[in-house]
C-alpha cells in the first residue's frame, strides 16, 4: 500500500462520489420512469401480456445488469486501474478486448433468447404465456442484444476514464425516448407487447452510434488503439471481473426466474403478481448503480495506485448512501403497498398478491442497497469472492426457503415472499461483512 498518501475524509469522498453519481443518477431516473411505464403498458395489453413480460423481465435485466455493471463493472475496473497506475497505452489497448466480448456476449444473448423463446418461457410459465412472449423476446434480444451490449461497454470505457457526465447524456437521450417510442409502437402502431422490445432495439442500435464517436475521439482519456493484436492478458483483465460478475447478475436473476416457476403452480395472476413485486427490487438496482458506478472508478483509481485504505473508506461511504436511499424507498412501499401495485394494474387478484408480496419484500430493501453498492466497489477492487458466497447464499434462502415455507410448511404464497426477502437480506449482509482490511487489502494473489 502507498504509505505517502493521505486518506480523504469521509465529506471529501461523498463529494467525489456525488459528482460522478449525480450524471448516471439523471439516467437512472430516467430508467426507472421507462421501465415503470413499460410495466404499465404492458399492463393495459391485460393479464396474459403482463405475465409474459414478467417472464421476461429477469432475462432482459440480466442483459442490462451483464453489459452495464457486470461485465460492463469488469471494463470500468480495467480501465481504471490501468489509469491509476499510469499505464494509458494498456487502457488504450483494452478498448478492442472489451468490444470484442461485448459482441460475442450479444450473439450468446441473441441466439439462446431469441432463438428458443416457446421452450425456455414454456419450461417457466407455461406454453400460453411462452407464446404471448416470443415476440417481445424476438426484438428484445435477437435485434436488441448486440447494440445494448455495444452501447455499455462502450460507456464503461467513458466511466473508466472518469466521464460519467459524457456517457449519460448520450444515455440519457435514449432513456428519454425510448417509453414514447414503446407507447407509440405498442398503441397507435397495434404491435402490442412486441412493440416494447422494438423500441429498445431502435433506441439502442441508435446509442451504440452516439457512444462510439466520443470514445474514438479520446474522450476517455485517451485513444483507443483497435489496430493491436489480441492479448490474452488483457482480456483476462476485464474477464477476471467480469465474468465473476455476471454470474452474479446471472445468479441473482435466476432467484427471479425459479421463484417465478415455483410461483407458477398458483396461476397468472400469482406470476403477474409476484412480477409486481420483483420490480421494487429491480428498480433498486439503477438507484444503487447510480452510486455503483461512480465507486467502481474510484475504488479502481485507489486500487490501482495502492491505496486501499482509501478504497475501503470510499466503498463504506458509498455504501452507506446507498442504504439510506434504498431504505427510504423500501419504508414507503412496505408503508403503502396497495399504493405501488396500484400503478401497475387494475386487475384485484393481482393487485392484491403483489401488495403482499411487498409487505414482506419492500423492508429488505435497505440491506439490497447497500449490498448492490459494495457489489460494484468490489468490482472497482477486483474482490469478487465474497460477492459471489452472498449471490449464492441468496439463491438458496429464497428458492430452497421458498419451497420450505411454501410448501413443507404450508404457508403458500406467503412462505416464499418471506424467503425471497431473508435472501435480499443476507446478500447485502454478507458483501457488506467483507469490505474490511483483511479482505480489501494488499494480497499476495487476487482474491
Amino acid at each position: 500500500m502507498n504509505t505517502n498518501v493521505t486518506t480523504p475524509t469521509h465529506a471529501v469522498l461523498l463529494r467525489r462520489i456525488g459528482r460522478l453519481a449525480a450524471p448516471t443518477t439523471l439516467v437512472v431516473a430516467l430508467q426507472v420512469i421507462g421501465q415503470l411505464a413499460e410495466t404499465w403498458l404492458a399492463a393495459r395489453q391485460g393479464t396474459a401480456a403482463l405475465a409474459a413480460w414478467a417472464v421476461v423481465l429477469p432475462f432482459a435485466l440480466l442483459m442490462q445488469m451483464a453489459s452495464a455493471g457486470a461485465m460492463g463493472g469488469g471494463v470500468v475496473s480495467a480501465v481504471a486501474r490501468s489509469l491509476g497506475a499510469r499505464q494509458p497505452d494498456q487502457a488504450a489497448a483494452l478498448v478492442l478486448h472489451a468490444l470484442v466480448i461485448a459482441a460475442i456476449a450479444g450473439i450468446l444473448f441473441a441466439v439462446l433468447l431469441a432463438g428458443m423463446p416457446h421452450w425456455l418461457f414454456g419450461l417457466i410459465a407455461g406454453p400460453e404465456t411462452a407464446a404471448e412472449a416470443a415476440p417481445y423476446a424476438f426484438w428484445l434480444f435477437g435485434v436488441g442484444a448486440i447494440p445494448v451490449w455495444l452501447t455499455n461497454t462502450l460507456a464503461s470505457v467513458l466511466r473508466g476514464g472518469g466521464r460519467h457526465g459524457l456517457a449519460s447524456r448520450i444515455l440519457s437521450v435514449g432513456g428519454f425516448v425510448s417509453p414514447i417510442l414503446a407507447w407509440f409502437l405498442m398503441e397507435p402502431c397495434g404491435f402490442g407487447l412486441k412493440g416494447a422490445g422494438m423500441a429498445v432495439a431502435f433506441v439502442f442500435l441508435a446509442s451504440t452510434v452516439a457512444m462510439a464517436i466520443p470514445v474514438l475521439r479520446g474522450s476517455a482519456g485517451f485513444v483507443p488503439i483497435l489496430m493491436v493484436r489480441p492479448r490474452a492478458a488483457l482480456f483476462s483483465r476485464i474477464l477476471s471481473v467480469g465474468l465473476v460478475a455476471s454470474m452474479m447478475a446471472a445468479i441473482a436473476n435466476l432467484t427471479t426466474i425459479m421463484v417465478t416457476a415455483q410461483i407458477a403452480a398458483h396461476g397468472p395472476a400469482a406470476v403477474a403478481g409476484y412480477g409486481i413485486s420483483a420490480r421494487l427490487e429491480f428498480l433498486m438496482i439503477p438507484l444503487a448503480f447510480g452510486i455503483g458506478s461512480a465507486l467502481t472508478a474510484l475504488v479502481g483509481q485507489a486500487v490501482g495506485a495502492g491505496d486501499w485504505v482509501t478504497a475501503r473508506r470510499t466503498a463504506w461511504t458509498g455504501g452507506l448512501l446507498a442504504l439510506a436511499v434504498a431504505g427510504s424507498v423500501g419504508l414507503t412501499v412496505s408503508v403503502f403497498p396497495y399504493g405501488f401495485a396500484t400503478v401497475f394494474s387494475s386487475d384485484p387478484a393481482v393487485v392484491a398478491i403483489a401488495a403482499r408480496a411487498l409487505t414482506f419484500i419492500a423492508p429488505a430493501c435497505a440491506g439490497f442497497g447497500v449490498g448492490m453498492a459494495l457489489y460494484f466497489a468490489s468490482i472497482g477492487a477486483a474482490r469478487m469472492r465474497w460477492p459471489v458466497v452472498a449471490g449464492l447464499s441468496r439463491i438458496g434462502l429464497a428458492v430452497g426457503g421458498g419451497w420450505l415455507l411454501g410448501r413443507h410448511f404450508g404457508y403458500g404464497l406467503d412462505g416464499h415472499f418471506i424467503a425471497v426477502a431473508v435472501g435480499i437480506t443476507a446478500y447485502g449482509s454478507i458483501i457488506a461483512a467483507a469490505v474490511r482490511p483483511g479482505v480489501w487489502s494488499a494480497p499476495k494473489h487476487v482474491a
